[in-house]
């Protein structure tokens, strides 16, 4: 494989009539409209991240935030249109909706995979939407691969070369124009067709990070159905000839100059050259434990230490950690909610000094048991938490960003004081289950994973049922791929109490009568 291309970019002035072969919004189009091969790989990485989509989502189903979008993605139905986790193949809506509701069940437990680099990113977030489309539109397995690398490719892209986060800005951004060159990819666009919808996407997908500080709420978990329902209708539209507003990177009113770094900045963005195969999803990871995944290895290490010590004679807890680790997650954001034993759980997966508390007392580490509010009020936790601090490191800020994926580092070295002086310490660069662990996760951690989730709620044939589909995921016939979804038994999708909204009104008659006072 060559070496990818680097495209500049940086803010023009109008004046200067930047050609739309020279913006990103038509490199990352191009991307989308070529038709390289799908290594065997790749292709394979593609079937685990549809299970560990899946699995998490089953595991969400019956969520409050969940049921709240399926709700929503009922009242529109479509003969011949998209399914929904959980509920029979035979049960369709469009597939805007379907990618809303599919991506938030996929997103609500915060256990799916990750990417960290200058920005953060879920990339299998794109999943969803890709699955919905190619459901409405009858596209088969090898199409749906190639949609979820390219994806993940211009994914994974973005993220080494724009930091959002420095600007406030939620990581959306950077996944709504993933989504849309995969729908590219899938459907067989033309390059016009996918810069107008990416420049669409990128348009209106800007965001503020307010989502995910203070008291964050479940809108996090709609913000990835948020953005396939974006990218969906985006393609739609530029499909049927429509333009939208462009430079969208290098305009002088546009993003670069003033929701990014300003006129004078410039990034560098590396795509792949003609012809290449799109690798990026290999450089990518998922978690073994339900938290924010700057907290994977830790949760790992802490699972060692947590035996090692008297955690009554715990004096000072003290995380050595990244520059991202310690303003995200650590003491360095500055969030009280972070520390509050009555925050919601979505803060509490944000939370480093909660995380670390709860996994050195129970050496272990679950999506619900760990964030129950009993748990999070418990007094000797609560003393625990509050004993924790993070600082930055630069060795591991350094590591953190390291150009060969060999090297990068997502950890951080925990420091126990005892209350009479002495120090036990453990460091995980890693987490286990990353490709750089001492267990990167294959085919068959990614199928227990969906079975220790699903177990309770699936019925075994149809748990294997979709195994064995999804791993023959670019050989599936377009048929097999409408019926690709896991299907729970009548009455496990339950629908908690999620009030009533628009979707939800009487429908009038098609000519009411008028009423009007006379």
């Amino acid at each position: 494989m060559n070496d990818p291309i680097a495209h500049h970019v940086r803010v023009h002035p109008s004046a200067d009539l930047l050609p739309r072969e020279a913006q990103l919004a038509w490199k990352i189009a191009e991307v989308a409209s070529r038709r390289p091969p799908v290594d065997p790989d790749v292709a394979a990485m593609a079937a685990c991240r549809v299970v560990d989509n899946a699995a998490v989502a089953l595991a969400a189903v019956n969520r409050g935030p969940v049921a709240a979008a399926r709700a929503m993605a009922l009242a529109h139905p479509r003969a011949g249109g998209a399914s929904l986790f959980g509920l029979s193949a035979d049960v369709r809506v469009d597939a805007e909706w379907a990618a809303w509701a599919n991506a938030t069940a996929v997103r609500e437990l915060d256990f799916h995979d990750t990417f960290l680099a200058a920005d953060y990113a879920h990339p299998g977030d794109s999943i969803a939407p890709l699955l919905a489309v190619a459901e409405q539109t009858g596209r088969d397995g090898a199409a749906l691969t190639r949609a979820i690398a390219v994806a993940y490719e211009v994914h994974v892209a973005l993220v080494k070369a724009i930091c959002l986060h420095r600007f406030k800005k939620d990581h959306v951004a950077h996944l709504a124009p993933a989504t849309v060159a995969g729908i590219g990819a899938l459907l067989d666009l033309p390059t016009p067709v996918v810069f107008q919808a990416v420049n669409q996407a990128v348009h209106l997908a800007f965001s503020t990070r307010q989502s995910r500080k203070g008291e964050i709420s479940s809108w996090k978990a709609f913000v990835p159905g948020f953005s396939g329902k974006l990218a969906i209708e985006a393609v739609d539209r530029a499909m049927r000839g429509e333009a939208a507003p462009s430079p969208i990177y290098e305009g002088e009113d546009s993003v670069i100059a003033w929701m990014l770094a300003g006129p004078g900045a410039e990034y560098t963005v590396h795509l792949p050259r003609p012809g290449d195969a799109p690798r990026g999803i290999l450089e990518t990871y998922t978690k073994a434990h339900s938290a924010e995944y700057q907290a994977q290895a830790l949760i790992d290490a802490a699972r060692d230490l947590g035996g090692r010590v008297d955690l009554s004679r715990v004096a000072e807890v003290v995380v050595h950690t990244s520059h991202h680790t310690h303003y995200v997650i650590g003491t360095g954001a500055n969030d009280p909610q972070k520390m509050d034993p009555g925050a919601s759980r979505e803060t509490l997966d944000h939370s480093i000094m909660y995380i670390l508390a709860v996994a050195l007392e129970d050496r272990a580490w679950h999506h619900e048991l760990s964030y129950a509010p009993e748990r999070a009020r418990r007094p000797s936790t609560v003393a625990l938490w509050r004993k924790i601090r993070t600082v930055e490191d630069p060795e591991w800020t350094r590591a953190y960003h390291a150009a060969d994926p060999g090297q990068r580092a997502f950890g951080g070295r925990i420091e126990i004081r005892l209350d009479d002086g002495m120090v036990v310490e453990a460091s995980r660069a890693v987490a286990d289950a990353h490709p750089n662990g001492a267990a990167p996760w294959t085919w068959s951690d990614y199928v227990m994973k969906f079975g220790a989730l699903t177990e309770d709620l699936i019925a075994p044939v149809e748990a294997q049922r979709f195994i064995t589909l999804a791993e023959r995921l670019p050989r599936l016939s377009a048929v097999e791929v409408r019926r690709l979804g896991p299907v729970l038994p009548d009455g496990a999708v339950r629908t908690p109490q999620c009030g009533r909204g628009i979707f939800d009104w009487p429908r009038l008659p098609d000519n009411p009568p008028d009423r009007t006072e006379q």
